[in-house]
């Protein structure tokens, strides 16, 4: 299996999780053409992907997504909650309603070789899901957009072989920055976004020998930047209570604007 970000920060998410025979996106919250350019540096055409897994309905997941499924006709799975965002989202345009299908969260679903898991997650949106992929004895995810991880969420998490994991904001950068007070309580709160110190408290949480590596995404664009994640997140795994040290196990930051390296399971 392929993980890799073909985009990931708070202005626009869209990530890859492929096999030789099957490939998936999950988010298009960039523009259908970065989203092909990004298919084509991996040498897949738009026509090959099988489907788009939507976490949730906000415009940094979906806003390519009327354009894309308009010329390709790509095959769209979400809850029904999120469906439901999706449909009324007026920044999409016309596109065939027919393409969008819920799933459930805990109702497993294959897509080619791959078998998708769907799980909620706490963020203000109709119904948001992450959701981990496997196809054999391989695993991987991608969670984003998580206020607070809980231990369903680590259930959900453990045993992967690589993870795009959120690392949003740098609390203290937040707390000082120009937003407002309302945008800091929500970005703060349980239905929120994972800080770096918390991303680094649940990482430690689902390490194992096993684990290939872990993407960190959706960084703020004014609230963090890499290096501060990167080296938060290793700090929080070496001093956490688990058995490993931040630089046991590779560590990348997602790119906003351009993909990141591949991560091979």
């Amino acid at each position: 299996m392929r993980l890799t970000s073909i985009a990931s920060g708070s202005s626009g998410n869209c990530i890859y999780i492929g096999t030789d025979n099957t490939h998936l996106l999950v988010d298009a919250g960039i523009s259908c053409k970065r989203i092909v350019s990004g298919l084509s540096d991996l040498a897949i055409k738009p026509e090959e992907v099988e489907g788009i897994l939507i976490t949730h309905e906000h415009s940094d997941h979906i806003q390519g997504l009327g354009v894309l499924s308009r010329k390709y006709g790509i095959p769209i799975y979400a809850t029904p909650g999120t469906a439901r965002g999706i449909l009324a989202y007026s920044g999409l345009g016309k596109f065939d309603e027919s393409l969008v299908r819920p799933i459930q969260c805990g109702v497993d679903f294959t897509l080619g070789d791959i078998t998708i898991d769907a799980f909620p997650i706490p963020h203000d949106a109709n119904e948001p899901c992450a959701y981990v992929a496997s196809c054999g004895e391989k695993r991987v995810a991608v969670a984003t957009d998580i206020g607070v991880y809980d231990e369903e969420i680590v259930r959900h998490l453990s045993g992967l072989d690589a993870l795009l994991l959120e690392a949003n904001h740098d609390v203290k950068m937040l707390q000082v920055g120009s937003y407002p007070y309302y945008l800091k309580q929500r970005i703060l709160g349980n239905r929120g976004h994972l800080s770096n110190e918390n991303s680094g408290r649940l990482l430690s949480r689902i390490l194992h020998d096993g684990f290939k590596g872990v993407l960190l995404g959706h960084l703020s664009k004014e609230n963090n930047y890499e290096r501060l994640a990167y080296e938060t997140v290793k700090m929080e795994v070496t001093l956490g209570d688990c058995p490993y040290k931040g630089d046991d196990f590779p560590i990348a930051v997602a790119k906003r604007d351009q993909p990141s390296e591949i991560i091979f399971v």
